[in-house]
């Protein structure tokens, strides 16, 4: 399940009432003030979705979506109190995805959050298990099984072979799949992501020199392809 969400505001009190609701319906919240502790956050761990305010004590959430769209397509709403034409137009064309206006009802984010979230990941809530060769993937338990064993993998393992389940047969970027795994300004080297595909072929490929699935596109990244 997509179900973790950022919320970038100055406003502590606002933030844990939203944090409160959204937990209460399953949602996993983490909370920044500035753009320093977001950005910080960012380079630790990915978010499904974000909640941006735009003034903020050492930046603007214009500054901080522009950055974060160099390198990542996660959803981003704008919550703000600032509400004219232009503002809301730059909100769009730097990359936000939606625009709420302060105030506004918690019913209404927590709507435009399910709608949004539908939009970018198609999640429905139901049970979601992917299958190729002898390899079965159960995302929403996170197990994985080859021959019917269990396969032991770690946090990150998991999360790359699901990013690639969920786009399979489709060429994802280095880029997308290092930001999606590790976060969008980790201080991790890029090289990890390699290593990391190369444990991933030895436990689910047969021959993991000449791998079957877990291919690599020259110039692009890495594509799961199934028969």
């Amino acid at each position: 399940m997509r179900n973790s969400i950022l919320i970038i505001d100055d406003d502590a009190d606002l933030s844990f009432v939203i944090s409160d609701m959204l937990e209460g319906y399953g949602y996993n919240v983490t909370a920044a003030e500035t753009a320093e502790e977001a950005f910080e956050l960012l380079s630790k761990a990915s978010f499904d979705l974000i909640l941006l305010d735009i003034n903020l004590p050492d930046s603007t959430g214009f500054e901080i979506c522009s950055e974060l769209r160099r390198v990542s397509d996660v959803p981003v709403i704008f919550a703000s109190a600032r509400t004219s034409e232009s503002d809301r137009i730059t909100g769009f064309d730097i990359g936000g995805d939606d625009y709420l206006p302060k105030p506004y009802s918690m019913a209404e984010l927590f709507s435009r959050i399910k709608a949004l979230m539908r939009r970018a990941y198609g999640d429905s809530g139901e049970k979601k298990s992917i299958s190729f060769g002898n390899v079965n993937v159960d995302i929403s338990a996170r197990s994985v099984t080859k021959n019917g064993a269990a396969v032991a993998l770690s946090l990150k393992e998991f999360d790359l072979l699901a990013y690639l389940c969920e786009h399979m047969g489709t060429a994802v970027s280095k880029e997308a799949l290092f930001s999606a795994v590790w976060g969008a300004f980790s201080a991790v080297e890029p090289s990890t992501l390699a290593v990391h595909i190369r444990w991933l072929r030895e436990k689910l490929e047969d021959d993991p020199a000449s791998p079957r699935y877990i291919k690599t596109v020259y110039k692009v990244g890495y594509i799961l392809e199934v028969e």
